[in-house]
């Protein structure tokens, strides 16, 4: 096995910061079309509407987990520094693997998060060429 630097784990620094910054981006973006559809409930106790806040709230509790698991990942990187910087390769090599596996875990959830996102757009768009053809 190729001996494990400073290096290595560094260089997930960028990559898990990018896929943090979109995982905010999404939780933010749920946050206002959570807002914008309680408004609408308060206004109209539509069951649709219901539905819409079950479908986000299954993607909100999956981005946390996203975050979680990535951020989890990004600590176990510096740890992963640290154990190298005082020589404890063995220990060190483990951590990083587990920094590995829970950012596949992060990207994983983020595979599922999207297609519930994308089985909701389409409950939009049926619902929409439904009211085309009436």
């Amino acid at each position: 096995m190729e001996q494990l630097t400073l290096t290595t784990p560094a260089l997930l620094f960028s990559a898990i910061s990018l896929i943090m910054l979109a995982y905010t981006n999404r939780f933010l973006a749920y946050a206002a079309v959570v807002r914008n559809l309680h408004d609408k409930y308060k206004k109209d106790k539509k069951k649709v509407f219901m539905q819409q806040i079950e479908n986000l709230r299954k993607r909100l509790y999956l981005t946390r987990s996203m975050q979680i698991f990535g951020i989890s990942s990004l600590l176990l990187c510096v740890l992963t520094m640290f154990l190298i910087y005082v020589e404890q390769h063995v220990i060190a090599i483990w951590i990083f693997g587990l920094a590995l596996i829970l950012l596949i875990v992060s990207l994983g959830l983020l595979i599922r998060e999207i297609q519930i996102s994308v089985t909701a757009l389409e409950h939009h768009l049926s619902d929409i060429e439904q009211k085309d053809q009436d």
